[in-house]
Protein backbone atom coordinates (compact mmCIF):
# COMPACT_ATOMS: atom_id res chain seq x y z
CA UNK A 1 0.00 0.00 0.00
CA UNK A 2 1.54 3.28 -1.13
CA UNK A 3 0.35 6.60 0.27
CA UNK A 4 0.66 9.52 -2.13
CA UNK A 5 0.45 12.79 -0.23
CA UNK A 6 -1.28 15.53 -2.17
CA UNK A 7 -1.66 18.33 0.36
CA UNK A 8 -0.40 19.30 3.81
CA UNK A 9 -2.04 22.02 5.92
CA UNK A 10 -0.55 23.63 9.02
CA UNK A 11 -3.18 24.99 11.38
CA UNK A 12 -1.69 27.28 14.03
CA UNK A 13 -3.78 27.44 17.20
CA UNK A 14 -3.72 29.48 20.41
CA UNK A 15 -5.58 27.66 23.20
CA UNK A 16 -5.97 29.09 26.69
CA UNK A 17 -5.27 26.64 29.50
CA UNK A 18 -7.92 26.55 32.21
CA UNK A 19 -5.19 27.20 34.78
CA UNK A 20 -1.59 28.40 34.47
CA UNK A 21 0.89 25.49 34.54
CA UNK A 22 4.06 26.25 36.50
CA UNK A 23 7.23 24.15 36.59
CA UNK A 24 10.80 24.81 37.68
CA UNK A 25 11.57 26.36 34.28
CA UNK A 26 8.56 28.63 33.75
CA UNK A 27 4.81 29.17 33.64
CA UNK A 28 2.55 28.53 30.65
CA UNK A 29 -0.93 30.02 30.22
CA UNK A 30 -1.56 29.88 26.46
CA UNK A 31 -0.64 26.89 24.29
CA UNK A 32 0.70 27.95 20.87
CA UNK A 33 0.98 24.95 18.55
CA UNK A 34 0.26 23.39 15.17
CA UNK A 35 -2.19 20.78 14.00
CA UNK A 36 -0.74 19.10 10.92
CA UNK A 37 -3.28 17.84 8.39
CA UNK A 38 -2.20 15.44 5.63
CA UNK A 39 -4.44 14.60 2.66
CA UNK A 40 -3.69 11.67 0.37
CA UNK A 41 -4.70 10.92 -3.23
CA UNK A 42 -7.89 9.19 -2.03
CA UNK A 43 -9.03 12.15 0.05
CA UNK A 44 -8.17 10.58 3.43
CA UNK A 45 -7.01 12.93 6.19
CA UNK A 46 -4.39 12.27 8.87
CA UNK A 47 -3.70 14.55 11.85
CA UNK A 48 -0.72 15.27 14.07
CA UNK A 49 0.12 17.89 16.70
CA UNK A 50 3.25 19.84 17.61
CA UNK A 51 4.33 20.10 21.24
CA UNK A 52 7.24 22.60 21.34
CA UNK A 53 6.83 25.55 23.70
CA UNK A 54 7.17 29.24 22.72
CA UNK A 55 10.58 29.41 24.45
CA UNK A 56 13.39 26.79 24.41
CA UNK A 57 13.13 25.90 28.09
CA UNK A 58 12.26 22.20 27.71
CA UNK A 59 14.36 21.44 24.62
CA UNK A 60 16.06 23.69 22.09
CA UNK A 61 12.94 23.68 19.90
CA UNK A 62 10.23 26.35 19.87
CA UNK A 63 6.95 26.96 18.04
CA UNK A 64 8.80 29.12 15.52
CA UNK A 65 11.56 26.59 14.86
CA UNK A 66 8.90 23.93 14.36
CA UNK A 67 7.25 25.99 11.64
CA UNK A 68 10.60 26.75 9.99
CA UNK A 69 11.66 23.10 9.94
CA UNK A 70 8.31 21.90 8.62
CA UNK A 71 8.12 24.49 5.85
CA UNK A 72 11.77 24.59 4.80
CA UNK A 73 12.80 20.95 5.17
CA UNK A 74 10.37 18.30 6.42
CA UNK A 75 7.35 18.91 4.19
CA UNK A 76 9.51 19.00 1.01
CA UNK A 77 11.21 15.76 2.11
CA UNK A 78 7.86 14.11 2.77
CA UNK A 79 6.61 15.12 -0.68
CA UNK A 80 9.60 13.54 -2.45
CA UNK A 81 8.15 10.04 -2.72
CA UNK A 82 5.11 7.99 -1.69
CA UNK A 83 5.10 6.28 1.70
CA UNK A 84 4.60 2.56 2.20
CA UNK A 85 4.89 2.51 6.00
CA UNK A 86 5.22 5.29 8.63
CA UNK A 87 8.57 3.89 9.78
CA UNK A 88 9.98 5.20 6.49
CA UNK A 89 9.28 8.76 7.61
CA UNK A 90 11.80 8.78 10.47
CA UNK A 91 14.36 7.16 8.16
CA UNK A 92 13.72 9.80 5.51
CA UNK A 93 14.00 12.57 8.11
CA UNK A 94 17.29 11.18 9.48
CA UNK A 95 19.29 13.53 7.21
CA UNK A 96 18.00 16.37 9.46
CA UNK A 97 19.69 16.55 12.86
CA UNK A 98 17.46 16.54 15.95
CA UNK A 99 14.39 18.82 15.63
CA UNK A 100 12.47 15.87 17.06
CA UNK A 101 9.31 17.78 17.90
CA UNK A 102 8.99 19.16 14.38
CA UNK A 103 9.49 15.66 12.97
CA UNK A 104 6.96 14.11 15.35
CA UNK A 105 4.33 16.73 14.49
CA UNK A 106 4.12 15.46 10.94
CA UNK A 107 5.12 11.82 11.46
CA UNK A 108 2.13 11.38 13.79
CA UNK A 109 -0.19 12.54 11.02
CA UNK A 110 1.32 9.89 8.73
CA UNK A 111 0.60 7.21 11.33
CA UNK A 112 -3.00 8.41 11.66
CA UNK A 113 -3.43 8.37 7.87
CA UNK A 114 -1.81 4.94 7.59
CA UNK A 115 -4.15 3.47 10.24
CA UNK A 116 -7.17 5.00 8.52
CA UNK A 117 -6.09 3.50 5.19
CA UNK A 118 -6.14 0.09 6.91
CA UNK A 119 -9.45 0.85 8.65
CA UNK A 120 -7.83 0.03 12.01
CA UNK A 121 -7.37 1.92 15.29
CA UNK A 122 -3.95 3.47 15.65
CA UNK A 123 -3.47 1.53 18.89
CA UNK A 124 -3.94 -1.74 17.01
CA UNK A 125 -1.55 -0.74 14.24
CA UNK A 126 1.10 0.09 16.84
CA UNK A 127 0.69 -3.34 18.44
CA UNK A 128 -1.28 -2.27 21.50
CA UNK A 129 -3.46 -4.77 23.29
CA UNK A 130 -5.15 -2.83 26.10
CA UNK A 131 -8.79 -1.79 25.94
CA UNK A 132 -8.27 0.87 28.62
CA UNK A 133 -5.29 2.82 29.97
CA UNK A 134 -4.80 4.19 33.47
CA UNK A 135 -4.68 7.94 33.89
CA UNK A 136 -2.52 10.04 36.18
CA UNK A 137 -2.42 13.78 36.62
CA UNK A 138 0.46 16.26 36.67
CA UNK A 139 0.10 19.24 39.00
CA UNK A 140 2.20 22.35 38.54
CA UNK A 141 3.77 24.35 41.37
CA UNK A 142 1.02 26.01 43.41
CA UNK A 143 0.97 29.27 45.38
CA UNK A 144 0.61 27.42 48.69
CA UNK A 145 0.72 23.86 50.02
CA UNK A 146 -2.89 24.24 51.14
CA UNK A 147 -3.99 25.01 47.58
CA UNK A 148 -1.98 22.04 46.32
CA UNK A 149 -3.68 19.69 48.79
CA UNK A 150 -7.09 20.97 47.70
CA UNK A 151 -6.23 20.28 44.05
CA UNK A 152 -4.99 16.79 44.83
CA UNK A 153 -8.14 16.05 46.79
CA UNK A 154 -10.24 17.08 43.81
CA UNK A 155 -8.28 14.92 41.38
CA UNK A 156 -8.37 11.92 43.69
CA UNK A 157 -12.14 12.35 43.99
CA UNK A 158 -12.36 12.30 40.19
CA UNK A 159 -10.55 8.95 40.15
CA UNK A 160 -7.05 9.78 38.92
CA UNK A 161 -4.75 6.86 39.67
CA UNK A 162 -1.49 8.72 40.25
CA UNK A 163 -0.36 12.27 41.05
CA UNK A 164 2.84 13.88 39.76
CA UNK A 165 4.10 16.90 41.68
CA UNK A 166 6.39 19.48 40.12
CA UNK A 167 9.25 20.30 42.48
CA UNK A 168 12.21 22.66 42.59
CA UNK A 169 14.65 23.90 45.26
CA UNK A 170 12.55 25.54 47.96
CA UNK A 171 9.40 23.66 46.89
CA UNK A 172 10.18 20.01 47.45
CA UNK A 173 10.67 18.03 50.66
CA UNK A 174 8.22 19.97 52.83
CA UNK A 175 5.66 19.81 50.05
CA UNK A 176 6.02 16.06 49.58
CA UNK A 177 5.87 15.50 53.33
CA UNK A 178 2.59 17.42 53.57
CA UNK A 179 1.10 15.54 50.63
CA UNK A 180 2.14 12.17 52.01
CA UNK A 181 0.63 12.96 55.42
CA UNK A 182 -2.65 13.98 53.79
CA UNK A 183 -2.67 11.07 51.31
CA UNK A 184 -0.77 8.19 52.92
CA UNK A 185 -1.55 5.57 50.23
CA UNK A 186 -1.74 7.72 47.09
CA UNK A 187 0.76 6.79 44.32
CA UNK A 188 2.96 9.91 44.06
CA UNK A 189 5.91 10.85 41.90
CA UNK A 190 7.86 14.10 41.67
CA UNK A 191 9.29 15.86 38.63
CA UNK A 192 12.21 18.28 38.95
CA UNK A 193 12.70 19.16 35.25
CA UNK A 194 16.46 19.20 35.84
CA UNK A 195 16.38 21.74 38.68
CA UNK A 196 19.06 20.06 40.85
CA UNK A 197 22.71 19.02 40.59
CA UNK A 198 24.95 16.46 42.23
CA UNK A 199 25.74 18.87 45.08
CA UNK A 200 22.10 18.35 46.16
CA UNK A 201 22.50 14.59 46.62
CA UNK A 202 22.06 14.61 50.42
CA UNK A 203 19.00 16.81 50.07
CA UNK A 204 17.48 14.56 47.39
CA UNK A 205 18.02 11.45 49.52
CA UNK A 206 15.30 12.80 51.83
CA UNK A 207 12.74 11.81 49.18
CA UNK A 208 13.37 8.16 50.12
CA UNK A 209 11.28 8.63 53.26
CA UNK A 210 8.04 9.21 51.35
CA UNK A 211 7.49 6.03 49.32
CA UNK A 212 7.49 7.71 45.90
CA UNK A 213 6.97 5.89 42.64
CA UNK A 214 9.94 7.78 41.17
CA UNK A 215 11.73 11.10 40.91
CA UNK A 216 11.75 12.35 37.36
CA UNK A 217 14.75 14.13 35.82
CA UNK A 218 16.44 15.56 38.93
CA UNK A 219 19.54 16.68 36.95
CA UNK A 220 20.20 18.20 33.53
CA UNK A 221 19.49 16.34 30.32
CA UNK A 222 23.14 15.46 29.59
CA UNK A 223 23.97 14.34 33.15
CA UNK A 224 23.87 10.56 32.55
CA UNK A 225 26.89 9.91 34.77
CA UNK A 226 25.65 12.11 37.61
CA UNK A 227 22.23 10.47 37.43
CA UNK A 228 23.96 7.11 37.78
CA UNK A 229 25.82 8.36 40.86
CA UNK A 230 22.55 9.60 42.36
CA UNK A 231 20.63 6.40 41.57
CA UNK A 232 23.32 4.41 43.37
CA UNK A 233 22.60 6.47 46.51
CA UNK A 234 18.79 6.58 46.24
CA UNK A 235 16.20 3.96 47.04
CA UNK A 236 13.63 5.94 45.05
CA UNK A 237 13.73 5.02 41.34
CA UNK A 238 15.01 7.71 38.99
CA UNK A 239 13.04 8.29 35.80
CA UNK A 240 14.69 10.06 32.87
CA UNK A 241 12.65 12.41 30.71
CA UNK A 242 14.53 15.33 29.13
CA UNK A 243 17.60 13.09 28.77
CA UNK A 244 15.83 10.67 26.45
CA UNK A 245 15.73 11.73 22.78
CA UNK A 246 16.37 8.36 21.12
CA UNK A 247 16.83 4.65 21.62
CA UNK A 248 20.59 5.31 21.89
CA UNK A 249 19.95 7.52 24.93
CA UNK A 250 17.95 4.74 26.57
CA UNK A 251 20.73 2.24 25.89
CA UNK A 252 23.29 4.62 27.39
CA UNK A 253 21.17 5.21 30.50
CA UNK A 254 20.65 1.47 30.93
CA UNK A 255 24.35 0.73 30.49
CA UNK A 256 25.40 3.37 33.04
CA UNK A 257 22.60 2.68 35.53
CA UNK A 258 21.35 6.26 35.24
CA UNK A 259 17.72 5.33 35.92
CA UNK A 260 15.31 2.46 36.38
CA UNK A 261 12.25 4.02 34.65
CA UNK A 262 11.87 5.78 31.29
CA UNK A 263 9.33 8.46 30.37
CA UNK A 264 8.38 8.28 26.70
CA UNK A 265 7.07 11.43 25.05
CA UNK A 266 6.31 11.13 21.37
CA UNK A 267 7.39 14.66 20.51
CA UNK A 268 10.62 14.50 22.46
CA UNK A 269 11.86 11.34 20.70
CA UNK A 270 10.85 12.33 17.17
CA UNK A 271 7.66 10.36 16.66
CA UNK A 272 5.82 7.12 17.19
CA UNK A 273 8.34 4.95 15.32
CA UNK A 274 11.18 5.88 17.70
CA UNK A 275 8.82 5.71 20.69
CA UNK A 276 7.94 2.15 19.74
CA UNK A 277 11.63 1.20 19.37
CA UNK A 278 12.28 2.56 22.86
CA UNK A 279 9.29 0.67 24.24
CA UNK A 280 10.41 -2.60 22.65
CA UNK A 281 13.96 -2.26 24.03
CA UNK A 282 12.62 -1.49 27.50
CA UNK A 283 10.26 -4.46 27.34
CA UNK A 284 13.15 -6.75 26.39
CA UNK A 285 15.30 -5.39 29.24
CA UNK A 286 12.50 -5.19 31.83
CA UNK A 287 12.63 -1.41 32.16
CA UNK A 288 9.15 -0.03 32.97
CA UNK A 289 7.99 2.94 30.92
CA UNK A 290 5.17 5.42 31.11
CA UNK A 291 3.77 8.07 28.76
CA UNK A 292 4.53 11.66 29.70
CA UNK A 293 2.46 14.67 28.66
CA UNK A 294 3.22 17.98 26.98
CA UNK A 295 -0.07 19.80 27.67
CA UNK A 296 -1.43 18.41 24.40
CA UNK A 297 -4.77 19.23 22.88
CA UNK A 298 -6.97 16.40 21.66
CA UNK A 299 -4.97 15.21 18.66
CA UNK A 300 -1.68 14.85 20.52
CA UNK A 301 -3.52 13.35 23.47
CA UNK A 302 -5.07 10.73 21.17
CA UNK A 303 -1.64 9.68 19.89
CA UNK A 304 -0.35 9.29 23.45
CA UNK A 305 -3.37 7.21 24.43
CA UNK A 306 -2.75 4.86 21.49
CA UNK A 307 0.93 4.49 22.41
CA UNK A 308 0.04 3.75 26.04
CA UNK A 309 -1.75 0.54 25.02
CA UNK A 310 1.63 -1.18 24.50
CA UNK A 311 2.60 -3.79 27.08
CA UNK A 312 5.54 -2.16 28.93
CA UNK A 313 3.62 0.98 29.96
CA UNK A 314 3.40 0.07 33.62
CA UNK A 315 2.49 3.40 35.26
CA UNK A 316 -0.49 5.71 34.66
CA UNK A 317 0.38 8.33 32.06
CA UNK A 318 -0.12 12.08 31.98
CA UNK A 319 -2.83 11.76 29.34
CA UNK A 320 -5.55 13.30 31.48
CA UNK A 321 -9.07 13.97 30.26
CA UNK A 322 -9.62 16.94 27.94
CA UNK A 323 -11.46 18.93 30.59
CA UNK A 324 -8.38 18.81 32.82
CA UNK A 325 -6.81 21.49 30.60
CA UNK A 326 -9.36 22.95 28.19
CA UNK A 327 -12.78 24.55 28.38
CA UNK A 328 -13.40 22.98 24.97
CA UNK A 329 -11.07 20.64 23.10
CA UNK A 330 -10.65 20.39 19.32
CA UNK A 331 -11.84 16.78 18.98
CA UNK A 332 -15.16 14.95 19.09
CA UNK A 333 -15.78 13.24 21.38
CA UNK A 334 -13.44 14.79 23.90
CA UNK A 335 -11.11 12.52 25.87
CA UNK A 336 -12.94 11.43 29.00
CA UNK A 337 -11.88 9.48 32.06
CA UNK A 338 -13.98 7.23 34.29
CA UNK A 339 -12.70 5.61 37.48
CA UNK A 340 -9.15 6.52 36.48
CA UNK A 341 -9.39 4.85 33.07
CA UNK A 342 -9.59 6.04 29.46
CA UNK A 343 -11.30 3.64 27.09
CA UNK A 344 -9.46 3.15 23.81
CA UNK A 345 -11.56 4.29 20.82
CA UNK A 346 -12.18 1.59 18.22
CA UNK A 347 -12.72 3.70 15.11
CA UNK A 348 -9.95 3.98 12.54
CA UNK A 349 -6.86 6.12 13.11
CA UNK A 350 -6.57 8.16 16.30
CA UNK A 351 -10.24 7.39 17.00
CA UNK A 352 -11.40 10.98 17.43
CA UNK A 353 -12.81 13.37 14.83
CA UNK A 354 -11.73 16.99 14.49
CA UNK A 355 -14.23 19.47 15.89
CA UNK A 356 -13.77 21.97 13.08
CA UNK A 357 -15.89 24.66 14.69
CA UNK A 358 -13.73 24.52 17.81
CA UNK A 359 -10.48 24.35 15.85
CA UNK A 360 -11.39 27.38 13.77
CA UNK A 361 -12.24 29.30 16.94
CA UNK A 362 -8.69 28.80 18.21
CA UNK A 363 -6.94 29.06 14.83
CA UNK A 364 -4.76 32.12 14.25
CA UNK A 365 -3.18 31.07 10.95
CA UNK A 366 -3.19 28.25 8.41
CA UNK A 367 -0.94 27.49 5.49
CA UNK A 368 -1.38 24.99 2.66
CA UNK A 369 1.31 23.11 0.77
CA UNK A 370 0.59 21.12 -2.39
CA UNK A 371 2.56 18.30 -3.94
CA UNK A 372 2.96 19.08 -7.62
CA UNK A 373 5.00 15.95 -8.41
Amino acid sequence: MLIYLKKIILHRLHMQLKNPFQTSFGTLQTKDFFITELIDEQGNHGFGESVAFPSPWYTEETVETTQHMLERFLIPILFQAPIEHPDQVSHRFSIIRRNHMAKAAIEGAVWDLYAKRQALPLATVLGGTRETVEVGVSIGIQPTISELLDKIDGFVSEGYKRVKLKVKPGWDIDVVRAVRVAFPTLPIMVDANGAYSLKDIDHLKQFDAYNLLMIEQPFGENDFIDHAKLQAELETPICLDESIHSLNDVQLADHLGSCTVISIKIGRVGGLSEAKKIHDFCAEHHIPVWCGGMLEAGVGRAHSIALSTLSEFQFPGDTSASNRYWEKDIIQPEVTMQDGLITIPQSAGIGYAIDWESLETYRVDHRKYSNEN
